[in-house]
């Protein structure tokens, strides 16, 4: 066997594939003996059949089978010895006059080969980096929120100023459709006041989202829009009654406290706003690292230039999926995909040029950490070594998993590292503002 490359140019390649007689012949002869002791042809005892009669009759599907066998084990071998950096996958080339009567075959494949780029992280202009922080008032908010939920309720026929309703927020036409319970106070403006108070269990108020609620988040939390739709929407809703509460709070007492987070890890209700700050913006932080994210990564495909073998891709597009394209569809897929593939290509260079691949201890560790996690929410503070890696190994059996774990935990890495290297400015903004200004 000989195999020979020929370069194009720098992204595109031919390999030929010279396969000889002597390459195949004695897998062939292997297989049709195998056929021969188990074929069952009429006039002839089992194991007695003529090889002549086994050659002519299963002689050629099996010469192609092997041959095809072959060639794919040794086209595969070839590009990994000699470390060709492909896109998509080798495209056999048409051979209309293939004899297979023949002792020798010749077949040759394009490929698409990655380009060579540097990747230059740290940009000319700065990238924002949020630093969200939460406001007193909403951690009063939430503290309020708190005290009411473990308060009292109280069953009321007519709402007032203050009292708290529970009902559904519905838009079939925008695809909303949301249980919830708020206090009258977060509704903002006397119009939408107004609509509300005197009204009683079973009424149906229509109002518009535009400025229903005094901030933002409310929308978010009690209409169930997408953040990034929340400040923009105006639509109509309809919201349906089922429920009127005057809410008496709770006492921010030691017992409370307790009952939120465990026995004195709480103290006071200075300590109290503390705790609810740092969880507020541990979560706040896990949306500004992918807006951040998301940032870097529209930044690296703007700026870093490269070709891509744009006529074999297109062509592979065509003949990869299950049903074959045309030219135009292939193109219109290309178009669709090439950004995406543009960042693929840059993100695996930064891992690979730095070391950033998720090893499978990190992944088992990581499991055991998210595991730990979740066994703390149900009050299992102290699991030991032997459960967490019992329960992490039937976690790592499932490859969707797998997958899902190493995403994350390699997605955490290059947000460290594009935090470590890139060109950034940290703005302190508020939720509120963060939302205004990242999604309007």
């Amino acid at each position: 066997m000989n195999i020979t490359r020929e370069n194009i140019d720098a992204l595109n390649a031919v390999v030929k594939v010279d396969i000889a007689k002597d390459d195949y012949a004695d897998k062939v002869n292997t297989v049709l003996s195998d056929y021969r002791k188990n074929a069952n042809i009429p006039g002839f005892r089992k194991g007695h059949v003529p090889m002549g009669l086994v050659k002519k009759q299963y002689g050629k599907a099996v010469l192609v089978d092997e041959v095809n066998k072959l060639l794919q084990d040794a086209l595969n071998k070839y590009l990994t010895e000699e470390k060709l950096d492909v896109l998509g996958n080798p495209l056999p080339k048409p051979q209309d006059d293939l004899n297979w009567d023949a002792d020798e075959f010749s077949f040759e494949f394009e490929l698409g080969l990655a380009p060579e780029f540097d990747v230059k992280v740290k940009s000319k202009k700065a990238i924002t980096h949020y630093n969200i922080e939460a406001t007193d008032k909403m951690i009063d908010d939430q503290i309020e929120n708190i005290a009411n939920q473990y308060g009292k309720l109280i069953a009321k026929d007519t709402v007032e100023k203050g009292d708290e309703v529970t009902g559904r927020f519905f838009s079939e036409e925008n695809e909303i459709d949301k249980s919830t319970t708020f206090s009258l106070d977060k509704i903002k403006g006397k119009k939408n006041t107004d609509a509300f108070l005197g009204a009683k269990v079973d009424d149906v108020l229509t109002l518009k989202t535009k400025g229903l609620f005094d901030e933002t988040h409310s929308l978010v939390s009690y209409v169930g829009v997408n953040a990034e739709e929340a400040d923009k929407l105006n639509v109509e809703v309809t919201f349906t009654i089922t429920e009127i509460n005057q809410r008496e709070g709770a006492d921010l007492d030691q017992d409370l406290f307790d009952k939120l987070f465990g026995k004195d890890v709480v103290k006071s209700v200075t300590e109290l706003k503390a705790k609810l700050k740092e969880d507020a913006e541990k979560q706040f932080a896990q949306q500004s690292d992918q807006k951040l994210l998301n940032d870097v990564t529209e930044n690296l495909i703007e700026n870093t230039k490269f070709e891509l073998p744009a006529d074999f891709l297109k062509k592979w597009i065509q003949t990869s999926g299950e049903n074959p394209l045309s030219e135009d569809e292939a193109s219109e897929e290309y178009e669709k995909s090439e950004k995406g593939l543009r960042y693929q290509l840059i993100e695996g260079k930064i891992i690979t040029d730095n070391n950033l691949q998720v090893t499978f201890d990190e992944i088992k560790e990581g499991t055991k950490e998210m595991v730990k996690g979740q066994m703390a929410q149900f009050g299992q503070l102290n699991p030991s070594e032997e459960e967490l890696d019992n329960i992490a190994a039937r976690v790592l059996g499932n490859q969707d998993e797998i997958k899902r774990i190493n995403e994350q935990m390699l997605s955490k890495k290059l947000i460290e590292f594009y935090k470590e290297n890139a060109n950034l400015k940290v703005k302190k903004i508020s939720y509120d503002d963060f939302i205004k200004e990242v999604y309007s």
